[in-house]
């Protein structure tokens, strides 16, 4: 499984970290993924979603009917 948002595509970017002395190592800025129950084509199901499509509201999440 990658580490990518499904509504929009988000996914890891990579870059160095550069210490004090200007030395450069691999390093990656992965998005902030969350496992939702949501609405997919009439049906509840499973999916990776940055929290950034969360909170714009890209995403019907599936209730849960506990009673």
């Amino acid at each position: 499984m990658s580490r990518k948002c499904e509504i929009c595509g988000k996914e890891a970017g990579t870059g160095h970290m550069v210490s004090h002395s200007n030395r450069k190592t691999k390093r990656r800025w992965l998005p902030n993924l969350q496992r939702v129950r949501a609405i997919v084509s009439g049906s509840p199901r499973r999916i990776n979603v940055c929290t950034a499509c969360l909170r714009s509201g890209r995403v019907q999440r599936a209730t849960s009917a506990v009673s």
